[in-house]
């Protein structure tokens, strides 16, 4: 079924009440629940769930089978990986109800989460980190961190092209692809744009 502004397979469910903005596709067996927000130009794979309230920015590219349960914000340009998984809940129990009591977690601009990764609760991904493939994250992740393993650990820094970035003596890293620039100060990680410090 299309849309005059966006595209969903004749086999997705779009409920009533959600936001879906233009140019975004939904493909086979998705279902959009209501209340949930879905930014423009967005791509959403085979058999995806987006939960009531969730929210997803523009260009935000969704792989098969992954589930985004209330309480996940997603900025501008995330890409999440195949079958990587968000929860919502800290210590759930079939027998207990802890509707309500959901943890937030939030996803920044241009991060990219690996296939099979798992995000527990109320660990927010910074904007441009890169989650490696099987990654379980138990914390906060910094802006342009790479993280790997279970419990991930951070094993350097990527750019904003997703390159890993090597940082020179005086704290400065240029992306070879994009030939940006990027500055490692008090273990944090600055955009400098094309603009160059000595």
């Amino acid at each position: 079924m299309s849309n005059l502004y966006y595209f969903s397979h004749e086999t997705a469910v779009i409920d009533d009440n959600v936001s879906i903005g233009e140019g975004t596709k939904i493909w086979h067996f998705s279902h959009i629940m209501s209340y949930a927000t879905v930014g423009s130009n967005c791509n959403i794979g085979q058999n995806v769930v987006v939960s009531p309230d969730v929210v997803l920015g523009d260009n935000c590219k969704v792989q098969n089978n992954v589930s985004i349960y209330s309480g996940v914000t997603c900025d501008s340009d995330v890409f999440l990986g195949p079958s990587m998984v968000f929860t919502n809940v800290i210590n759930p129990r079939s027998a207990v109800n802890r509707r309500g009591q959901y943890s937030q977690t939030h996803v920044g601009e241009g991060a990219s989460i690996g296939a099979n990764a798992t995000i527990v609760c109320g660990n927010d991904i910074g904007s441009y980190a890169f989650i490696g493939a099987g990654a379980v994250i138990t914390k906060f992740v910094k802006p342009y961190a790479l993280v790997v393993g279970n419990p991930a650990r951070q094993i350097g820094w990527m750019s904003r092209f997703g390159q890993r970035l090597q940082f020179a003596n005086n704290g400065m890293a240029q992306c070879p692809e994009g030939l940006d620039w990027y500055e490692l100060k008090e273990g944090d990680v600055l955009y400098r744009g094309n603009e160059r410090k000595e």
